[in-house]
Formats: C-alpha cells, sequence, structure tokens
C-alpha cells in the first residue's frame, strides 16, 4: 500500500476489540494530531484527486436506478430529475476543476498517475460521464427535451467509452510497468469497470439511430465492451479475495472500498438486460431470443453472487465502524456499486416478472438512498471546513507510515 490513502478519512475513537486481545505481531495505528489545513490548502484544487468523480456516480445512478423502480412511487420520477440535474451540475463543476488542477498542478497530476492507490480511481472520470449521459436518456429528458438529450447522451456516451477504453489499458498498464504494489485492494476493479458501463448505457441511443447496419454495429459493440470487462473483472476479483483472506481486514478508511466488487456485477446484470430489451428488430430472431435468454441466465446467478458479497461487504464494513471507522471519500463506494444492483434487480424483475426481485431492487433502492443522503452530506461539510481538499498528511485522520494495517 502507498503512505496515504486517495481518500481523506476523519478519525473516531476506535472501541474495544471485544473479539480478541492482542496478540505477538499485531500493529496498531497510533494517532498524531494533524496540523489544521491553512486557509491557502482549502481553497486550492491541488490535492483534487481522480476519486472525486465516484460523488457524480453516486448521485446520477440515484437518479437512474430510481426512474425504473417497478413498484409505483409518488413522486419519485420528478425527485429522481432533480437529482440528475444535480449530477449534471456536479460533474460540470468537477471537470472544470480537474482541468485547472491538470494546467497549474501537472505535477500532481502525475504523481496521482503514478501513485498505485489513487491511479485505479481514473477510472471513475469515465463512470460519471456515462451514468450522467445515460441520465439524460432517461429522466433528464422530462426537464430539457428529447432531442437534448440524445445529443447530451451522444457526447457523453462517446467520451466515456472512449476515456473508459484508455484507462483499461493504461492503468493496468501503468500497474505492470511503473507501480510498486504490496497488496490488492477492490480499486484494481475501477479501470476495468468503465467498458461495462458501457455496455449498459450504449442500448439506451439505439432507437435514436437509423435502422440497420448502424444499430446492430452499436448493439453488437457494446456486448463486446460487456466482454472486455468481465473477463478483466474475473482476472481481478480472486485477487481481491485471496487479499482478504491471507492479509486480513483492509485498513479501516478503505474498507467501505470492498463495495466496489458489486459495480461490475449489478452493471453486467443491467447490460444483459437492456441487451435483451433492445435486440429485437436490430438483430435476427434467433440472437434476440438468444439476449432474453441470456438476461436471466446470467442475471439471477450473478444476482446471487452480488448478494452474497454485500452481505460479506457488510459485516466487514460494521467490523470496521465498530473499531473506529471514520468518514471518508470512500463512503461514496457505498453508492453507485449499490445502485447498479438495484438497476440489476429492476431488469431481472422485467424479465423474469417475480415480485422477489421487484421487492429486492426496493429494498436496495432504499439501502442506496440512505448512503448517499450520508455520503452528500458528510463530503458538503468536509468540502466546507476543507479537510477534504487538504494534501496528504494535513487532512485529519490521513493514513501514514506504519499505520496502513489494522489488526
Amino acid at each position: 500500500m502507498a503512505s496515504h490513502a486517495p481518500f481523506r478519512p476523519e478519525t473516531r475513537a476506535p472501541a474495544p476489540d471485544a473479539d480478541r486481545g492482542p496478540g505477538p505481531g499485531t500493529a496498531r495505528t497510533v494517532s498524531v494530531p494533524p496540523p489544521v489545513p491553512s486557509p491557502r490548502t482549502v481553497r486550492s484544487v491541488r490535492h483534487l484527486g481522480p476519486q472525486w468523480y465516484a460523488s457524480v456516480m453516486g448521485t446520477a445512478v440515484v437518479a437512474t436506478a430510481g426512474a425504473a423502480l417497478p413498484l409505483p412511487t409518488p413522486g419519485l420520477r420528478p425527485a429522481a430529475t432533480l437529482v440528475w440535474a444535480l449530477s449534471l451540475v456536479m460533474l460540470t463543476v468537477l471537470v472544470t476543476a480537474r482541468a485547472v488542477h491538470w494546467a497549474r498542478h501537472r505535477d500532481q497530476a502525475r504523481a496521482h498517475l503514478l501513485d498505485p492507490a489513487t491511479a485505479p480511481f481514473h477510472g471513475c472520470a469515465a463512470m460519471a460521464l456515462l451514468s450522467v449521459g445515460g441520465g439524460a436518456l432517461s429522466v433528464g429528458r422530462d426537464w430539457i427535451g428529447l432531442p437534448a438529450a440524445v445529443a447530451l447522451d451522444t457526447v457523453l456516451f462517446c467520451a466515456g467509452t472512449l476515456l473508459g477504453l484508455v484507462t483499461a489499458v493504461a492503468v493496468p498498464y501503468l500497474m505492470v510497468v511503473r507501480h510498486r504494489i504490496e497488496d490488492a485492494t477492490p480499486a484494481w476493479l475501477l479501470p476495468v469497470v468503465p467498458p461495462m458501463v458501457s455496455a449498459a448505457q450504449g442500448p439506451l441511443l439505439l432507437p435514436h439511430l437509423p435502422a440497420g447496419e448502424a444499430r446492430e454495429t452499436l448493439l453488437l459493440g457494446c456486448y463486446a465492451l460487456f466482454g472486455v470487462s468481465l473477463f478483466a473483472t474475473l482476472l481481478v476479483l480472486p485477487l481481491v479475495f485471496g487479499r482478504l483472506v491471507t492479509g486480513g481486514p483492509l485498513p479501516l478508511p478503505l474498507t467501505p472500498s470492498l463495495f466496489l466488487v458489486l459495480g461490475p456485477l449489478g452493471q453486467s446484470v443491467t447490460a444483459a438486460g437492456h441487451f435483451a430489451d433492445t435486440a429485437g428488430g436490430v438483430l435476427p430472431a434467433s440472437y434476440a431470443h438468444g439476449f432474453t435468454a441470456f438476461a436471466v441466465l446470467h442475471g439471477v446467478p450473478v444476482m446471487g453472487f452480488a448478494l452474497l458479497w454485500l452481505a460479506l461487504a457488510g459485516a466487514l464494513v460494521l467490523r470496521a465502524w465498530r473499531r473506529g471507522m471514520g468518514f471518508a471519500l470512500s463512503w461514496w463506494a457505498f453508492t453507485f456499486p449499490v445502485g447498479t444492483c438495484v438497476t440489476g434487480a429492476e431488469a431481472l424483475a422485467r424479465h423474469t416478472g417475480l415480485a422477489g426481485f421487484r421487492w429486492v431492487a426496493a429494498g436496495l433502492y432504499a439501502l442506496l438512498v440512505a448512503a448517499w443522503l450520508v455520503a452528500a452530506v458528510r463530503t458538503a461539510r468536509g468540502l466546507v471546513s476543507g479537510v477534504l481538499l487538504a494534501g496528504p498528511g494535513t487532512a485529519p485522520g490521513a493514513l501514514r507510515p506504519g499505520t496502513a494495517r489494522t489488526r
């Protein structure tokens, strides 16, 4: 692990370990009072890293998941549209701030790329573009009109897909040739998930393309992106679980990142459902029927594993909370990955007609909204105080050398 994490956690007094006492080789985290960020530090974007795009992703998915919720809820769609508008504003502000960051702090931008703890988060930028673009067609069209929604989604889909393919190659390349990595973390999934998000969002544009080869090319292109991300995920997941089994729990501030595993799982179920929704009339009937079957045959077992991982990750997060885990930007991992499981359950509800999947979607959506509210409020508080924009070693609770392990 790097000597500092890409998240800026606050500290809580750790609770006594009721499970076991200290043993040989047990490391203890020593709390050192950090300096208070100066006003200059608070106003600077020097330490504005790519992980901030996770807040845009988490906000956009609240809107898109709410719009497709298979249970009638009065007022939900207008509220979802408002949340999507917020995500669009957040994306605009963040893209501008990141452009300033690259222009004025190029050395720090390069340092982020060469930092093995931060580099994987560059995948979040592509997913933020794709999520907001998909939300434009799902709910944003209610306010900006269908032509503007199609234009916005087209631009963001193309930009997000291209950027996602770049990060899916460039970040693993840097991990191989430049980074010095000690432990696998769930953040390794972030560079390879954007193609799956493209696969899920691309079918929304099919009705707005000319019939014939253009639609078929986009649909099969999205299916190829599905494969890119799926097989890359299958390579990374065993490393992540192996790290947990052999190395023990993650450091407290990074424990919420376990929820990142849900992202490619839920998004693959969502993508398979969208393929089935749109394949009819685009592909030959035999292929269209195959996509319909695939939506269920792939979606049900993957959703089952996603729920299993949700329970495991939730238990480890509860353990970390009892031991003093405070707020950090890593809490945004509770939003977008859970949101993909909501949209995946919604797709299964459409294609199976089972009430059970509708209730799974509703329950996960309630969890998503609660997590989003907490993360949004705590992030706003951290921005106002300047803590979340402070540099490594100045933010309260930032990890320091020798404090990475918690057991």
